[in-house]
């Protein structure tokens, strides 16, 4: 049976997430603290370790700083579990070598998804290494993080205001992009005209896939929804490094797999939705897109929440107001404020 060690300051989430990993059949130790949480995992040894981030004695990061600067501990995978959503904090923990960040409110299945990921990845490296000739791995990228971290090193940085193209369906694709700041949308028009928003994607995200060939056309056109910044680095450079680095190439092919899925799940949702379900659906993901809690409003064009909804702009319009009346949401001019979460989620 696989351990973990849970370091977490909240009582109640500490218990609860320490239930949800044991009928995940995994062996929970946990610790109200970051100083505790060091001792246990010297103590331990666990399989991986859940840290929270703000704490007593000693914060998240100063027990993985601990933790990966100790030969005994250094190996095992390390997964932040926090509140904070900014990039910067975000990078900050991955620069420090943390395999993974989930944010609270996280998902039961995204915490369960990320251990399996991390103990499946670390089994593979360790095996790589039992296995080794004994040439040494020094550079070699261990994660989908550190491939980050090359873009934010190395890649070019692009700025764009908000309403600007960042690139037009059509143009020649030479470069992908990581997203280090704002909210970007990819859209496509259909026959008639009518623009079909078909991602939404915020900082931490890659953008402009399409194909590792250069001069392949973009199938769809990318535009800053809100001050967004960007790092760019070639196609070719992207193929060098991800040959040279297998581990990260299967985390990459599993994310833009996952993005697949999502986009099936979201053509499905526009297919056979009610408006209404398609209307709460679209405020929901925008506001979690854009990062923005309950009692903060939602500033966002009609148009775009029609597009992804897939439905007339009149139509949302409507549905908009009707949830008003309801008491589900406030208008204030083009911002909308989420007033009955829950209801919202289960509207049919």
């Amino acid at each position: 049976m696989k351990t973990v060690l849970l370091i977490e300051d909240d009582i109640a989430l500490r218990e609860n997430t320490a239930e949800l990993l044991e009928l995940s059949d995994y062996e929970v130790f946990t610790a109200p603290n970051g100083k505790i949480g060091i001792q246990m995992a010297k103590e331990k040894m666990p399989d991986i370790v859940v840290c929270d981030i703000m704490m007593p004695e000693v914060d998240g990061y100063g027990v993985l700083e601990e933790l990966s600067t100790d030969e005994t501990t250094k190996h095992i995978p390390f997964i932040f579990l926090s509140a904070k959503t900014e990039h910067k904090e975000i990078r900050k923990g991955m620069d420090m070598g943390a395999d993974d960040y989930l944010t609270k409110p996280f998902e039961e299945e995204d915490l369960i998804s990320a251990i399996e990921s991390r103990l499946a990845k670390a089994e593979i490296l360790q095996k790589k290494t039992s296995t080794s000739s004994g040439k040494g791995q020094e550079g070699e990228m261990r994660s989908l993080n550190e491939l980050k971290n090359f873009f934010d090193d190395n890649g070019e940085i692009f700025d764009y205001d908000k309403g600007s193209s960042i690139y037009k369906e059509g143009e020649h694709s030479n470069k992908i992009f990581l997203i280090l700041k704002g909210v970007v949308k990819c859209h496509k028009m259909d026959e008639d005209g009518k623009e079909l928003i078909t991602a939404l994607h915020r900082a931490d995200d890659f953008l402009g896939f399409t194909s590792f060939m250069d001069h392949i056309p973009y199938l769809e056109s990318a535009t800053a929804v809100e001050s967004t910044q960007l790092a760019a680095i070639s196609k070719g450079e992207l193929k060098d490094v991800l040959e040279h680095n297998h581990t990260v190439s299967l985390e990459l092919m599993e994310l833009l797999s996952e993005n697949i899925t999502d986009f099936k799940d979201q053509l499905l949702q526009m297919a056979y939705s009610s408006v209404r379900k398609k209307t709460a659906q679209t405020l929901l993901q925008f506001a979690e897109i854009l990062n923005r809690k309950v009692e903060e409003p939602i500033k966002i064009s009609r148009s775009d929440l029609a597009s992804v909804a897939g439905i007339a702009t009149e139509s949302l319009i409507r549905t908009l107001s009707g949830f008003k009346k309801e008491g589900l949401i406030e208008i204030e001019g083009r911002n909308i404020r989420i007033l009955q979460l829950k209801e919202l989620q289960y509207v049919n």
